[in-house]
């Protein structure tokens, strides 16, 4: 017999399930991923960089591409957090990451003494033999499961993150609180002093950091005039005002190459949990030295905009600023300002410790009003341009003392959020834009810049959502080539708005688009119509604000960037998207507990809902108040055969031939809840 052909050695990265199997996408893009069947994994875990062969084995009747780990390359990670169970006199670790497939056993001679049910924190020993499970030696005992603070952290360190810092970065912000709180003469002497501009936060009221301000003066002829506008009419359609969008200066604190700013790196941004925050920068820092607090002289990062009635922006101005912030509102706050509703400015006034009288406030409601009207201009000359509006309802829970879900309501989104995003979104677009003008000015080599991108829709993932939404009964416009237009996708959402399907059809879209990124490369950001776009406004909360910072004051002062500079703006882009996406599965996964939580004291119970998946194996139904999706298994929907549809999205009983579609209204009983596995049951109330 000829000998085999050698199988080439291929290079990926694995994608595992809790079953033991495994996934790798093809080279191709346009092929199938590679299935990795159980057995075959040679310890591979989830995210792991591996070496691999493929060939073609048939499966259930199909020819499909199947691999075998040779070796693993690399580790995505090897600290887990999960709880202790004793199994035949073995202690051993069963990791919360549900795309663990097997359990690790602890090192003989802890230093702990572990029970049952505690939650740990356990590195993983080199796992070379898939014969034997992995050992591990606990780094933390973190406490019960089940415990609010217990769970929270398990959270927080499962996705990658820490929850205190480490004694060289407090040091370094302790030094920096003792030695820069107080502004100096010479410091204020270098910047734009806007202190006797008219200058407020509006935030959520129990925020704790203010990493942006908005200024406003209306300008006269002689200041328009200063401000290089020379002619009205033609030109300048009304009034001119002075909007600024300033910043928090974190870059004149946070310096490059100290254990802070590395730390800072690290982390890549904030984490919000549902019930609390776990910062990027040291609480001292972040709350209070470069926080825009009230009534504090305090140093800024400046976009500041010559703008008229109409809001065309005639001038922009960025720069180094000392500001004062007049008046700290709240969105509600300032919502019942422009509303000239003097009681709900009362009412939502005592939610933040304030100073300021309602009197003050009301002061303050041609400013707002006018700033709204210009605000809601920009978001139509966006929303002209092809921007697409994927606003979503957002839930939050209600907690008590203990961290208990006791309630839940939903977020409304007001004028006031809509006005600041316009602006910030202004200031974003505007400094990326100087930037590449900046950029263009030096040449080609000069590529000093970090921008904020979203690549256009793959076309694969616009067809399947074009299918899927037929199905429904719905229109998506694609081009022959798979191409898709704003407008189309923004025809879509209008067809759905105040329907059944509207969150379910919402969220399909949203998935079916790329995901934004950071790069040092620019190809404009496809959601919002922005030929430029990046992150300027939040240098308190996202590590690649407070990079930008620093690069448009090189760019300001003309000074160029060398080759090492370029290569670590595009790896601190690369490592701040990868953070970014650490930090939301850790936000999804604290309201994903709370939402199992919430549902587990009401077994038993009835509620309404919508059904948000079909499958072969049953129902994915999301409840209607507190989106809490659970699952409806086929034994629970009766005792009847049901078919499964894959083209209808439906499944339908043979005997009675009642039909189950994908955003159909739905009664259910929760039966069970597993806060381990952060799962509920549920079964159909006819």
């Amino acid at each position: 017999m000829p000998p085999r052909p050698k199988q080439s050695i291929l290079t990926g990265i694995i994608s595992t399930t809790r079953k033991g199997a495994g996934y790798i996408d093809d080279p191709d893009p346009k092929k199938d991923s590679i299935y990795i069947e159980e057995g075959n994994l040679n310890t591979a875990l989830n995210g792991d960089t591996v070496e691999f062969t493929v060939s073609e084995k048939n499966i259930r009747g199909t020819k499909q591409k199947v691999g075998v780990i040779k070796r693993v390359i690399s580790r995505s990670k090897e600290n887990f957090v999960g709880i202790i169970d004793v199994v035949d006199g073995e202690t051993i670790l069963i990791p919360d990451d549900k795309k663990m497939y097997v359990s690790i056993v602890i090192s003989v001679g802890s230093k702990f003494a572990l029970k049952k049910d505690d939650k740990v924190y356990v590195r993983m020993s080199p796992w070379i033999d898939p014969k034997k499970k992995p050992t591990g030696t606990v780094l933390r005992l973190l406490g019960k499961k089940g415990v609010n603070d217990v769970e929270m952290e398990s959270i927080v360190l499962e996705s990658g993150f820490e929850v205190t810092f480490p004694p060289a970065v407090r040091k370094d912000a302790e030094n920096i609180e003792k030695n820069k709180k107080k502004i100096t003469g010479e410091e204020i002497a270098k910047r734009r002093d806007i202190r006797d501009t008219l200058t407020f936060t509006i935030d959520p009221f129990d925020a704790k950091d203010f990493d942006d301000a908005i200024s406003f003066k209306k300008l006269t002829t002689t200041e328009a005039q200063a401000a290089g506008i020379t002619s009205v009419g033609t030109h300048v359609k009304g009034s001119l005002y002075e909007i600024g969008v300033h910043i928090a200066d974190v870059s004149h604190f946070v310096r490059e190459g100290t254990a802070l700013d590395k730390e800072a790196v690290k982390r890549g941004c904030s984490i919000y949990l549902v019930d609390r925050t776990i910062p990027m920068l040291p609480e001292i820092l972040s709350n209070d030295v470069c926080s825009l607090n009230p009534h504090e002289d305090k140093l800024s990062f400046s976009a500041i905009f010559v703008v008229d009635d109409h809001a065309k922006i005639h001038s922009r101005w960025f720069g180094r600023t000392v500001m004062n912030s007049d008046h700290r509102f709240t969105y509600e706050t300032a919502q019942a300002v422009i509303d000239g509703d003097a009681q709900n400015v009362l009412k939502y006034s005592k939610n933040i410790q304030t100073v300021e009288s309602v009197e003050k406030a009301m002061s303050h409601h041609d400013t707002l009003v006018t700033l709204n009207k210009i605000a809601k201009l920009l978001q139509k000359e966006k929303f002209s341009r092809g921007a697409i509006e994927f606003e979503q309802e957002e839930i939050k829970f209600r907690l008590d003392a203990q961290g208990k879900p006791i309630g839940v309501y939903t977020y409304e989104r007001l004028d006031t959020h809509k006005l600041v995003e316009e602006y910030m979104l202004l200031a974003n677009r505007e400094v990326a834009k100087f930037i590449f003008d900046s950029i263009k000015k030096k040449g080609k080599r000069d590529t000093g810049a970090i921008y904020r991108i979203h690549d256009t829709p793959d076309k694969d993932k616009i067809k399947n959502l074009a299918t899927f939404v037929k199905a429904l009964g719905y229109t998506l416009e694609v081009a022959k080539d798979g191409n898709v237009t704003a407008h189309a996708l923004n025809h879509l959402l209008e067809q759905i708005d105040n329907t059944p399907h509207e969150s379910l059809i919402r969220t399909a879209a949203i998935r079916s688009m790329q995901k934004a990124v950071y790069s040092t490369k620019n190809v404009g950001h496809f959601g919002l119509a922005f030929e430029f776009y990046t992150h300027f406004t939040s240098p308190i909360r996202r590590y690649p604000d407070l990079l930008v910072h620093r690069v448009l004051a090189k760019h300001l002062q003309n000074q160029p960037f060398g080759d090492t500079e370029i290569v670590v703006l595009q790896n601190i882009a690369e490592s701040s998207t990868r953070r970014e996406i650490d930090a939301a599965h850790a936000e999804r996964s604290s309201k994903k507990l709370k939402q199992v939580e919430y549902m587990s004291s009401r077994v038993g119970q009835t509620f309404t809902g919508t059904i948000s998946g079909v499958t072969k194996w049953g129902l994915y139904v999301e409840e209607s108040e507190t989106k809490s999706e659970g699952m409806i298994g086929m034994r629970a929907l009766g005792s009847d055969f049901y078919v499964f549809n894959e083209k209808t999205y439906s499944i339908e009983g043979e005997r009675t031939k009642m039909k189950f579609t994908l955003g159909d209204p739905i009664k259910f009983k929760v039966m069970a809840a597993d806060l381990d596995k952060r799962t509920l049951d549920y079964s159909l109330v006819v």
